[in-house]
């Protein structure tokens, strides 16, 4: 269900199980409520991960420790790294995604043309196996679903999403692969291999994530466009 990353006195960083839900539902304990039973501590989720979507959380061990890392979240000083696989031949191969975004049919979201208060995702891809390519998503805000509709608006939704058109797979190809934040003064890097899915093991894929690492050194633009 969960792998505990790094436990620090102030929060725990764990990289939660794909498919996972993140809050208790329909009778089963999510993975904050058995990593409080596991480890016999109260927790504050201060971000949260789809209940398919694989990887890297933090937990506040007090609500002071959360107040503080809302504040870091509010002011966009957490930042996170996806990966993501999709197939087909996306609208573009790297840049931005930025649009509002509406609830839609079927528990979906969908991307607006309007930019009022919109989800902003950066990203790079590359081919890693015929007709697959890995993404890796630097999101600038906290959307539900974000990163998801992203790519399903590139015209190649997540592989084994079926929610936004994925392809059938063994599971949702989306996965919280690193983050980096100050916490009180201190840098902190964390980084969680994917651990589940076969299509992540190919060797395109591995090669393609070492290129990657750290993601926070990749040429990222400095501003949104227009900026």
């Amino acid at each position: 269900m969960y792998q505990i990353i790094q436990d620090e006195a102030d929060f725990l960083v764990i990289s939660k199980s794909a498919d996972v839900h993140f809050h208790s539902q329909d009778g089963e304990a999510g993975v904050v409520a058995r990593v409080e039973l596991d480890l016999n501590i109260k927790l504050y989720p201060v971000h949260r991960l789809d209940t398919p979507t694989s990887g890297l959380i933090i937990l506040a061990k007090s609500s002071q420790a959360a107040a503080r890392f809302t504040e870091l979240f509010s002011a966009h000083k957490v930042q996170k790294y996806y990966l993501a696989l999709a197939k087909g031949k996306p609208k573009k191969k790297q840049g931005w995604v930025i649009g509002d975004m509406a609830k839609s049919r079927r528990s979906q979201y969908k991307l607006l043309r309007s930019t009022a208060n919109p989800a902003v995702t950066q990203f790079f891809s590359q081919s890693v196996d015929e007709g697959m390519r890995l993404y890796l998503l630097k999101p600038l805000s906290g959307k539900t679903h974000q990163l998801r509709v992203a790519l399903a608006s590139l015209g190649c939704p997540i592989l084994g999403d079926a929610l936004y058109g994925g392809e059938a797979s063994d599971r949702c190809y989306l996965h919280a692969w690193q983050l980096e934040f100050n916490y009180q003064g201190l840098d902190y890097q964390f980084c969680a291999e994917p651990l589940q899915g076969a299509a992540f093991e190919l060797d395109g894929v591995k090669a393609q994530m070492a290129a990657w690492s750290p993601a926070s050194q990749q040429p990222w633009p400095k501003a949104k466009p227009g900026k």
